[in-house]
């Protein structure tokens, strides 16, 4: 948790983020004396197709191109420009659907719907995304930009199955420098028109108005001579005409390929200006966004606004990304240039530029782009502790890709060598069902030691250890008890972990069968969680105290925490946390004793799609969300689902043997369950949890192959587990187990 900052900061970094985000979703406007592109966009209308790929190398006026498009287009038209830091299908998906809503009344919520655990973007937000565009009332046109800043997988199965939805009239446009993935197999089906290079290049008549517009008067062989030597590259033919107006008494000498000349006309064009401007671009393209006042601190002097009205007026390639013209950017392939000047005339300067863009933005109120920064430097420990603050709540925004990229740049011995961070790590897999990765990080932390107070917010190191100790439940309650009563002692009233160390303690004593003081701390563990905004303690609490309710025969009671947990999911969008697997199975119980069986049902299949989350290193959890389940399937008379349940529980009990009371909890359930079994036996076998992380694929065109390299196990296996969904399921095809996976809540929002 942040410490408090004053209102005038707050509303500052308010203020910075809701800027950043509307200049990635703004048109940009066209450069001035830009060359006409209204034949190329009429065919792109006139195709009829509903996904438009733009594919070029850096230069060819792909921005410009979709930008002339958008105004032109008297359909609405949402706009996504992309950078690397998009490169996470949770940010992704989150951007498409914030430029939707702009553009389309009535869906205001559905940004936030992206939400939640990043994991499920393919199997929840992706179909939900996809659902909203295909309920659309009016035609729309979806602009993306930069589409080669995507390099992740999920990012791009998650696009194509959110372009799938693209009604008819309505149609996407996305602009990339490399092949876009999704387009082979829908031009395949006349699906999908592209425009290349060779479309873009400028002909004649176009390098004559590029001369035109830098006042440089050529003759039309001279345009001719050029056009040819440049192969219509428009970024060559530009600079040709800027080198030109500056040397008019020397013919430019442009030839080759256009990959070749490009450093050699970009050094020439940038010698025209003067050293301060020629400084001022080399050090200011770290950036990939920029201001003037966060030019100002880059390069520690002022100066920075006139600078860019100078840039912009004189048409270097600076492009505005906001319509208050504050933001920029430089061309891609100039930034690339200018950074390779700058490592060729300044190469010890990279690392100071990089800090003090840090600096700019933690100040501003924008950490997760310091970190950004951080990271290009050698400023380990800095951006560690960053990192540490951070990763929780990045993780709960559905971030996952941000945070594993995080620990990725840093490297296991940087971890390791901050537990504080190590810990924090070991939180996210096990969060996250990374069972080989939780256990390691457990291990490394047992012979760690940290005296220093760590920046996650907790009171010390061993408190923080003691809590993901007692989450994993290695060593029996009694250990459990012992960390949790630790973290308890540690944890102050004010601390932003005191609910967590609460929330042990009370698993601790159930554990221990001691029902009454459990009961005590998580209704404590709940009034601390819900005044600190932690959702997850909240749903947790509420939801054991509604079993406790429910087991004492306190019906009302039992309704209102079950009423309050399922309100905090829906409000936060924590159905694919593993704490909302025991709520909705709570749920689904209160249900069935109302004698609501369709309520039931759709609680169950809420609960059997997160349950994979429910691992053997949340055993506490995991083991009390399946015995709640088991209970309600074995009362609705399907017992072949309550005993897979129960096995599912047995394969917890081989890794966690010693869980106190739960053990002879399932001891009672199983004798139960072979009671019922004795009078009938209905229903087949739930998805396991590899079917159901197999699941979201069926609605990408993944091959077998390809979909076993994206999960890492072999092209039999996902035959085997396909074959076992579909017979699951009662189905024959892809398509029908994606319709009967969203008929039943296993896929869609």
């Amino acid at each position: 948790m942040e410490a408090t900052r004053p209102a005038s900061a707050y509303q500052a970094a308010v203020e910075l983020e809701q800027s950043l985000l509307a200049s990635k979703l703004s048109i940009p406007q066209p450069r001035s004396g830009s060359v006409s592109r209204a034949k190329i966009v009429e065919a792109a209308r006139a195709s009829g197709c509903r996904v438009v790929g733009v594919t070029a190398p850096a230069g060819y006026g792909k921005t410009t191109f979709l930008a002339q498009w958008a105004r032109a287009e008297d359909r609405r038209v949402a706009w996504v420009s992309l950078d690397r830091y998009d490169d996470d299908p949770g940010v992704l998906l989150t951007l498409l659907a914030s430029a939707y809503a702009g553009v389309t009344p009535g869906n205001d919520g559905l940004a936030a719907d992206m939400g939640g655990r990043g994991g499920d973007a393919l199997g929840r937000a992706a179909p939900r995304l996809a659902a909203a565009f295909r309920s659309t009332p009016e035609p729309f046109v979806l602009m993306v930009d930069d589409l080669q800043e995507l390099h992740a997988s999920a990012c791009h199965d998650a696009l194509g199955v959110a372009i799938a939805g693209i009604p008819e009239g309505s149609q996407v446009v996305a602009a990339s420098r490399f092949e876009q993935p999704h387009l082979p197999r829908l031009r395949a089906s006349g699906d999908a028109v592209e425009f290349e290079g060779r479309d873009l290049a400028l002909d004649v008549a176009g390098a004559e108005q590029v001369f035109a517009e830098a006042q440089v008067d050529v003759s039309s062989e001279l345009a001719a001579e050029v056009t040819e030597r440049t192969e219509g590259w428009p970024v060559g033919l530009y600079l040709a005409a800027v080198i030109a107006r500056h040397n008019r008494d020397r013919k430019v000498a442009v030839s080759g390929d256009d990959r070749y000349v490009a450093d050699y006309l970009y050094r020439e064009s940038l010698m025209l200006l003067p050293k301060r401007t020629q400084r001022f671009l080399r050090r200011t393209a770290v950036l990939d966004q920029l201001c003037a006042p966060l030019a100002d601190a880059v390069l520690g002097e002022s100066g920075g606004q006139e600078q860019l009205r100078a840039l912009e007026a004189s048409n270097v390639f600076l492009v505005p990304l906001d319509r208050h013209r504050e933001w920029f950017r430089y061309h891609a392939l100039y930034r690339e240039f200018l950074l390779g000047e700058l490592r060729r005339v300044e190469p010890d300067v990279s690392t100071k530029l990089h800090l003090r863009a840090a600096d700019w933005y933690e100040s501003n109120g924008s950490p997760l782009l310091a970190i950004e920064h951080l990271l290009n430097t050698t400023e380990r420990d800095r951006c560690v502790q960053l990192v540490t603050e951070l990763i929780l709540p990045t993780y709960s925004a559905g971030q996952m890709s941000t945070v594993q990229r995080w620990l990725s740049a840093l490297d296991d011995p940087v971890v390791e060598g901050h537990p504080p961070l190590a810990v924090l790590a070991g939180w996210v897999a096990a969060l996250t069902g990374q069972t080989a990765a939780a256990e390691r990080w457990a291990e490394i932390l047992e012979t760690s030691s940290f005296d220093q107070v760590p920046t996650d917010g907790t009171a010390s190191f061993d408190s923080a250890r003691g809590m993901l100790r007692a989450v994993m439940c290695a060593r029996g309650p009694e250990q459990m008890m012992a960390d949790a009563d630790l973290a308890v002692a540690q944890e102050p009233a004010w601390s932003p972990w005191r609910d967590t160390a609460l929330l042990m303690s009370a698993h601790a004593h159930l554990l221990a069968d001691d029902v009454d003081n459990a009961g005590l701390l998580f209704a404590e563990a709940v009034a601390v969680g819900a005044a600190a905004g932690k959702t997850a303690t909240v749903v947790d609490g509420e939801a054991e105290l509604a079993v406790l309710a429910m087991d004492h025969g306190r019906w009302a009671e039992a309704t209102e925490r079950v009423d309050r947990a399922l309100e905090v999911i829906d409000e936060h969008r924590l159905h694919d946390y593993a704490v909302s697997v025991v709520a909705f199975a709570v749920a689904a119980r209160l249900a069935v004793h109302r004698g609501d069986l369709d309520g039931a049902d759709r609680q169950l299949a809420r609960a059997m799609r997160a349950r994979p989350l429910c691992t053997f290193v949340l055993p506490v959890i995991a083991v009390s969300a399946r015995l709640q389940l088991a209970k309600v399937y074995s009362t609705r008379g399907d017992q072949s689902i309550a005993r897979h349940l129960l096995r599912e529980i047995d394969e917890i009990l081989l890794h966690r043997p010693n869980l106190g009371a739960l053990v002879d909890q399932v001891v009672t359930v199983r004798q139960s369950v072979d009671r019922n079994a004795q009078i009938g036996a209905t229903g087949a076998a739930p998805l396991t949890g590899a079917e159901l992380r197999l699941l979201p694929y069926l609605q990408t065109h993944l091959t077998i192959g390809e979909i076993g390299e994206r999960l890492f196990v072999s092209r039999n296996t996902v035959s085997s587990e396909v074959a076992s969904i579909y017979r699951k399921l009662g189905v024959s095809s892809r398509n029908d187990a994606v319709e009967q996976s969203m008929r039943f809540g296993l896929l869609g929002g």
